[in-house]
C-alpha cells in the first residue's frame, strides 16, 4: 500500500504533483491546519504530514496519530511543532533550512537599508503630500561595520552582501572557525567586542536557550551610541521593552524588526516608535522562496517514506539516499545486536559501548547508534524506534559510547554492542556478509557464525558430548524445524553456547524438556525483526 500524506497548509501545487510522482497517496486540504480538532480526528490516516506555520502540531495531535512516521515542515521555523513530544513518539520532524536561505538573507539587507534611509517614513509622509526633505537624513552603509550575531548559512550569506556593499563585519558566533571567518572575510569576534563596534547589528541564529534574549537590556546597553539593529531570525532574541527604552532615550538611532517575541503581533513596544520598521515576517515571503521550501520538503518526505533517506531532520541523524542503499543492512544489524541484548538482559542498563571496526566505521555513525540502541529498547517498549529509543535511553539516564577503529581482524568490518549493568557486562557482535546478510560473529567472547532469523533459541552449557543431540532430538521430536544450528566454545570442557535458527518460537513445553535434562545453564528464546 502506497504511504499516505496530509497537507494542512497552503503549499505550492508543484509540491503535491511532487507526491503524486513519487508514488505517494497525497491528501490536500490547506485550510485544515487552522481546526486543530479536526485534524486531530482524521490525522491518524497518514503516514507523512506536510504543514507550514499555521498548523500546531501538539501533543494532542501527535496521540491521534499512531501511524505517522514524518512531519515535514516547508520553512526553517519549527515553533509549531512539540518536538520532544515527536521524538518520544518515534516521529521524525523535518524541515528545509536552504530553501529560504536568500531570501531571508535579502530581506535582512534591505531592511538595514530601510533603516539606515527612513524609507518607510519618508514613503509614507511622501505619500501624505508633504515634502520633507531635510526630515529624512539618513547615513550610508558603506564604510560602517556591521555586526553579524550567527555566521551560519543566512548568516553567512549576509556578511557576504555586506561586503559588497564595503562593510566591514565583524561576526559572533561560536561555531565559526578562525580559518573559516578568513575565506569569509569576515573578523570573528565575542559578543562584548562585537556589540562596542558595531555601527548595524543583525541577528541570524535560532531561538534556543542560549540565544534567548541574546540582546539583554545589559547588552543593549553594552553598544554603541547611534547603532541600528536589524532582527529577522527569530522573536526572543531581543529584549524589545529595553529597545524600545533606548530608541526613545536616542542610543539607539534605527530598528527593523521582521520578526515578534509575540505573534501575531497586534501590539508592541517597538510599533509606532520613530525609525522602527516593521514587517510582519516577511523573511522567506517570496515567490521563489515559497516555491522552494514546498518543493524541498515534498522530496524529503518523500524520500524518507519510500527510501529511508533523512534529510534536514531535528530529530534524527540524516541519511541520504545514497547512505541508505549501503547502510540498511547495517542498520538492521545493529538492530539485531541490540535486540539481542535487549533479550538477554533483565536488570537495569547502565551503558551501551558500541565498537565500530573496519569499513563500517568510516559510516554514519550516528545513524547506527539509533540502531543498536532502538534494538535493545524495543525488549521494553515495543513501540520505540530509531528516532525514539535515544529519547527513552536518555530519560533512563543510560550512558552511550561509541568507539571506532581501522580493521582489526578477518572482517572486513564488523559492530560489537556491549552493555553494562551492575551485575555484569555483555557483549555480542556481528558483521554483514557480501550478499548483505547479517551474522553474529561474536557472543561473549565466544566466536561463533550465525545467521539471523525471525526465531531462534540460544542455550549455554558446559563443553560436554550430547548437547547437539540432545537439542536435535528435542526439537525433532516436537516439531519444531531447524534451519541453521551454530556452537561455538571458549575452549575444550570450557563453556560453550548453541544458537538454533528455527522455524516458528520454541514452544514453551519444549524449554521444560531441554530444561529437564539438566545440561543446560541457560535457555532462552530470542525473536527478530526480520524482514
Amino acid at each position: 500500500m502506497a504511504p499516505k500524506v496530509l497537507i494542512s497548509d497552503s503549499l505550492s501545487e508543484a509540491a503535491v504533483q511532487i507526491f503524486r510522482d513519487r508514488g505517494i497517496d497525497v491528501d490536500f486540504q490547506p485550510d485544515l491546519g487552522k481546526d486543530k480538532d479536526k485534524l486531530a480526528e482524521v490525522i491518524g490516516n497518514y503516514d507523512g504530514l506536510a504543514i507550514r506555520s499555521a498548523t500546531k502540531v501538539t501533543e494532542k495531535i501527535l496521540a491521534n496519530a499512531p501511524n505517522l512516521k514524518v512531519i515535514g515542515r516547508a520553512g526553517i521555523g519549527t515553533d509549531n511543532i512539540d518536538k520532544d513530544a515527536s521524538s518520544k513518539k518515534g516521529v521524525i520532524v523535518m524541515n528545509t533550512p536552504f530553501g529560504n536561505m536568500i531570501t531571508t538573507a535579502e530581506h535582512a539587507i534591505a531592511m538595514m537599508f530601510a533603516v539606515a534611509r527612513q524609507i518607510p517614513e519618508a514613503s509614507a509622509s511622501t505619500h501624505a503630500g508633504k515634502w520633507e526633505k531635510s526630515k529624512f537624513m539618513g547615513v550610508e552603509l558603506t564604510g560602517k561595520t556591521l555586526g553579524v550575531i550567527g555566521a551560519g548559512n543566512i548568516g553567512g550569506i549576509v556578511c557576504d552582501r555586506a561586503r559588497g556593499l564595503k562593510m566591514k563585519v565583524v561576526a559572533y558566533d561560536p561555531f565559526l572557525g578562525e580559518e573559516k571567518a578568513k575565506k569569509m572575510g569576515v573578523e570573528k569576534v565575542e559578543l562584548d567586542e562585537l556589540l562596542t563596534r558595531a555601527d548595524f547589528i543583525t541577528l541570524h541564529v535560532p531561538f534556543t536557550e542560549q540565544t534567548a534574549n541574546i540582546l539583554s537590556r545589559e547588552n543593549l546597553e553594552k553598544t554603541k551610541k547611534g547603532v541600528r539593529i536589524v532582527n529577522c531570525a527569530r522573536g526572543g532574541l531581543v529584549d524589545e521593552e529595553a529597545l524600545a527604552d533606548l530608541l526613545k532615550s536616542g542610543h539607539v538611532a534605527g530598528a527593523a524588526f521582521d520578526v515578534f517575541k509575540e505573534e501575531p503581533a497586534k501590539e508592541n513596544p517597538l510599533f509606532n516608535l520613530p525609525n522602527v520598521v516593521c514587517t510582519p515576517h516577511l523573511g522567506a515571503a517570496t515567490t521563489e522562496a515559497q516555491e522552494n521550501v514546498a518543493l524541498q520538503v515534498a522530496e524529503q518526505m518523500s524520500d524518507y517514506l519510500l527510501t529511508g533517506a533523512v534529510s534536514n531532520a531535528l530529530n534524527m541523524p540524516s541519511v541520504t539516499a545514497e547512505e541508505a542503499k549501503v547502510m540498511t543492512p547495517w542498520i538492521n544489524l545493529a538492530g539485531h545486536l541490540g535486540a539481542f541484548i535487549g533479550q538477554m538482559t533483565d536488570e537495569p542498563i547502565k551503558a551501551i559501548n558500541i565498537l565500530y571496526d573496519g569499513t563500517v566505521s568510516g559510516m554514519n555513525l550516528e545513524a547506527l547508534n539509533c540502531g543498536v540502541v532502538a534494538g535493545i529498547m524495543k525488549r521494553a517498549n515495543p513501540d520505540v524506534n530509531m528516532v525514539s529509543a535515544p529519547v527513552v535511553a536518555r530519560e533512563k539516564g543510560i550512558q552511550i559510547s561509541t568507539t571506532n577503529q581501522d580493521k582489526s581482524g578477518v572482517f572486513d568490518g564488523y559492530i560489537k554492542v556491549t552493555v553494562v549493568t551492575d551485575k555484569r557486562e555483555r557483549s555480542v557482535a556481528g558483521t554483514v556478509f557480501s550478499d548483505g546478510k547479517p551474522r553474529f560473529i561474536q557472543i561473549k567472547g565466544i566466536q561463533v557464525d550465525a545467521e539471523i532469523g525471525a526465531h531462534m533459541l540460544y542455550t549455554t552449557n558446559e563443553d560436554v558430548p550430547g548437547i547437539i543431540g540432545t537439542l536435535g532430538q528435542t526439537m525433532g521430536e516436537n516439531g519444531v524445524n531447524i534451519a541453521n544450528f551454530t556452537l561455538g566454545r571458549s575452549e575444550a570442557k570450557g563453556e560453550a553456547i548453541a544458537l538454533l535458527y528455527v522455524d516458528e518460537q520454541v514452544p514453551a513445553p519444549v524449554i521444560d524438556k531441554l530444561a529437564a535434562t539438566g545440561m543446560f545453564r541457560q535457555i532462552k528464546p530470542l525473536q527478530f525483526d526480520v524482514a
